[in-house]
């Protein structure tokens, strides 16, 4: 056992770090000119997801790189299994005043997920307070952070950075760390690209050899956009927030799934998903509501309870949230109510 200083902080670590792990970010070289404005390389690809998950109301900015040749294949339900050698690439900010982007913004952390021969590996990065550069911090930091939001209000907030271990809890599925977002149905919008021409994200891999097995777009499951009712009636909307923010643990095969509560996007049981379930595994919560879903009765539904809690032994999800997602709780407080109707 010995330490490493790995950005500024000194910590434990057993054994060396592989070669290919850098102390900074601007040493993997995914970006040109001035590191902060996140101007990718040649093949670094960006893209977004049509309901992303809720992280303190920071706002994100994702690339991946695949290896050099090398393809993903289709998947019309899970996430697409990415081949060894992938490295997906998470930014986090926030505005400087959400009313004005063209005061800029401040970014806070670079998460990387690598594809291993052994598996993924999650990676966080944090940016100096000169926006020149990220550096690797394995334990994880506290950032205070502060911004206008859209309604000209001033938020304040302590913005926790797992360390690796941490990063797991969220990624595992089965014995197996996975990638959240990049899905068929998440990845099946438009995005505009460098050469300022929108396009379809599914068919622009595949249009450039990044994805094998497209079928038709019309046979491919889109993810509506949670807050957009455009996009998807009220059922739509509410089941894909909880999908990407609880699903990935709340499903047979996650980590949460002793609670017997399934909010993943493909169950179809009502009392799995919650609907008078009562709670299993709730601890201190548990006292609060009778049942996990109680049609007609938002403010009685331990799900709400969970989603509006910041007393850490309460609050859902448990790890990568502090403040409560007002919107999304509306939301879902207008789902439950029409469940019984």
């Amino acid at each position: 056992m010995f330490a490493v200083t790995l950005g500024h902080t000194w910590v434990p670590y057993s054994t060396k770090l592989p070669e290919s792990y850098q102390i900074k970010l601007s040493a993997y070289g995914f970006f040109k000119g001035k590191l902060a404005d996140l101007q990718p390389v040649n093949g670094v690809v960006p893209y977004t997801l049509n309901t992303p998950l809720f992280s303190d109301y920071a706002q994100k900015v994702r690339f991946i790189k695949l290896p050099q040749g090398k393809k993903t294949s289709y998947n019309a339900k899970e996430v697409f299994d990415f081949p060894v050698g992938t490295i997906l690439i998470k930014n986090f900010f926030y505005p400087i005043d959400e009313r004005s982007p063209a005061k800029g913004k401040r970014l806070v952390e670079t998460r990387l997920l690598i594809h291993e021969a052994s598996g993924w590996k999650a990676l966080p990065y944090v940016w100096n307070d000169e926006q020149t550069d990220a550096l690797l911090e394995i334990a994880g930091e506290t950032k205070q952070v502060s911004w206008i939001d859209k309604k000209g209000k001033n938020r304040h907030l302590g913005y926790m950075i797992p360390n690796m271990n941490q990063c797991k809890g969220c990624h595992v599925r089965g014995k197996k760390m996975m990638p959240i977002g990049p899905s068929a149905r998440q990845l099946n919008g438009k995005l505009t690209y460098s050469n300022h021409k929108k396009i379809n994200q599914l068919l622009y891999w595949q249009k450039t050899g990044m994805l094998q097995g497209l079928p038709a777009l019309s046979q491919v499951p889109k993810a509506p956009v949670w807050n957009d009712p455009s996009t998807g009636d009220l059922n739509a909307r509410a089941r894909i927030w909880l999908d990407i923010n609880c699903g990935h643990c709340h499903r047979p095969d996650g980590p949460a799934n002793t609670s017997g509560l399934f909010l993943y996007i493909h169950e179809q049981n009502m009392a799995k998903l919650g609907v008078y379930k009562s709670p299993i595994a709730a601890g201190r919560a548990a006292q609060y509501a009778k049942y996990d879903i109680l049609p007609g009765e938002p403010n009685q539904s331990l799900i709400v309870t969970r989603l509006e809690a910041t007393d850490p032994g309460i609050r859902m999800p448990e790890l990568g949230r502090q403040m409560v997602h007002q919107e999304s709780i509306k939301l879902l407080k207008q789902w439950i109510k029409r469940l019984n109707k």
